[in-house]
């Protein structure tokens, strides 16, 4: 945590010179004129730790597209309005202007580097690798949000008007150009060190992540190119997350607080309660991890109205170690890792365990997360509600990996548009035009007019610039 302060700190480059050449009085010797690759590359894993964290109506709605939360007052978000706050252009000036330019900024400056040495040359390609990976991470969310993106041609400044690359293509290339780096990644050698503020350096964990987000990505698949779905998590899987293990941005306080503490606690503001989807399902399976989620407001949990004006005083509130400004954002982890094994399973791939195997760990795993203990796993999974032989395989990975996906939004949404459960309520007003759940974001506004023509390329090659249309992999 300390480390997180200090880089933040560094990135301001304060420099102090004394020179009495006239051309120091032209520059501005309080900021650096380049800073160093690690630092560029730790501030965009910082923007992307924010972004995934944050319940900001402006930047991040997925926790109420994946009804977790509702809102109080204002209930826009809720009912699918994405349009009054230009929430897609602000994601997309997050993920590309913030995020992206930065990585490859890194990459551009950590290239640029003059090493010496097989431990300092071995170093420098790890780190290079790592962005890569991250980069790809960046790329495949915005896929899983919009459809069609820019890719190939984008972050190019000499080209304002990049095309669209077609989904499925650029989530082939992100699965080639992931594996390619994460089997090259050397263990035996360091990375970033400081400037990792996820892992500290830790490249046998960032091996594992690629793995683990090759399988993410490829579960995605399954329902339209089997074959590939299966041969890429057949090979990735074995070395991804063991049991307890995850990826995660840790927040020191202060200055540098978790956005979600400066989002419900800073602000002052009453904004949120947890939704009655969530707060329901919950409460019929007697769920072991409800005290950890939401604080309980009077005798029994309670969830609000979900797309409709909630009183905030009547109903259960977001858990208080969840609004802590050190409460730490999980990028990914084991149960993510264990539910998309157990999908996998049940598909017929070979995964080093059955589906109920995996299942079982799924739960367990985020059960233990949540501080709850074994017998609470073995109480919980003994319900006829719960266990794996009861059931669909989809209504049951996917009803119990939406549950454990809580306060990481999109993962949910996205796992909820896969497997189709659980069933989520119908707002008061929905602003989709076939007045369900949206299945994806619209694109920007301003790319109908500041790209007009690959816009329009775009949305008719997705059928349609609609928040129902479905994503390429969205087949049910």
């Amino acid at each position: 945590m300390k480390k997180l302060a200090l880089f933040l700190i560094i990135l301001i480059g304060v420099t102090v010179s004394c020179t009495k050449d006239f051309e120091d009085y032209n520059t501005d010797t309080k900021r650096a004129t380049e800073v160093p690759g690690n630092f560029v590359f730790a501030n965009a894993i910082k923007a992307l730790g924010d972004q995934e964290a944050s319940t900001n109506v402006n930047l991040n709605v997925w926790k109420l597209f994946a009804q977790y939360w509702t809102e109080t007052t204002y209930t826009d978000e809720s009912n699918y309005d994405i349009v009054n706050r230009n929430i897609a252009s602000l994601l997309f000036r997050t993920y590309y202007r913030d995020i992206l330019s930065d990585l490859k900024e890194a990459r551009r400056l950590i290239e640029s580097e003059v090493v010496a040495g097989e431990a300092a040359t071995v170093a420098k390609e790890n780190r290079l690798h790592i962005i890569t990976i991250v980069e790809n991470y960046c790329y495949h969310s915005l896929v899983d949000m919009f459809g069609d993106i820019p890719y190939s041609e984008a972050l190019d400044i000499d080209n304002i008007s990049p095309k669209y690359d077609d989904a499925f293509e650029v989530y082939k290339s992100l699965l080639t150009s992931t594996k390619t780096a994460t089997d090259a990644l050397n263990a035996a050698h360091g990375s970033f060190d400081e400037g990792d503020l996820y892992l500290h350096g830790d490249v046998a964990m960032w091996k594992k992540f690629g793995n683990t987000f090759i399988v993410r990505m490829a579960i995605n698949l399954a329902d339209v190119d089997n074959a590939l779905a299966k041969s890429y998590i057949e090979g990735a899987y074995a070395g991804g997350f063991e049991f307890g293990e995850d990826v995660h941005l840790a927040y020191p306080g202060g200055t540098n607080s978790n956005p979600l503490f400066q989002d419900l606690v800073q602000s002052g503001r009453n904004d949120f309660v947890p939704a009655n989807t969530i707060v329901d399902i919950m409460n019929n399976l007697n769920d072991p991890r409800r005290d950890d989620y939401f604080e309980i407001n009077g005798d029994a949990y309670t969830g609000g109205l979900y797309g409709y004006s909630n009183p905030f005083s009547q109903f259960s509130h977001i858990a208080d170690e969840i609004q802590e400004e050190t409460y730490p954002m999980v990028i990914m982890d084991y149960t993510e890792l264990a539910f998309y094994l157990a999908e996998a399973a049940a598909r017929g791939y070979s995964v080093g365990g059955s589906a109920e195997d995996h299942y079982k760990n799924g739960i367990k795993s985020s059960i233990l997360h949540w501080g709850g203990t074994e017998q609470d796993f073995n109480d919980y999974y003994a319900q006829a509600a719960v266990t794996y032989a009861a059931g669909s395989w989809k209504e049951k990975i996917g009803t119990q990996a939406w549950l454990a996906y809580y306060v990481r939004g999109f993962v949910g949404y996205t796992s909820w548009r896969r497997l189709d459960f659980p069933t989520l309520n119908i707002p008061e007003a929905p602003e989709t035009p076939d007045g369900q759940v949206p299945k994806r974001f619209t694109y920007p506004i301003n790319e109908q007019t500041l790209n007009a023509a690959n816009y329009t390329a775009a949305a008719a090659a997705i059928g349609g610039d609609e928040m129902n249309t479905k994503l390429f992999w969205d087949k049910n």
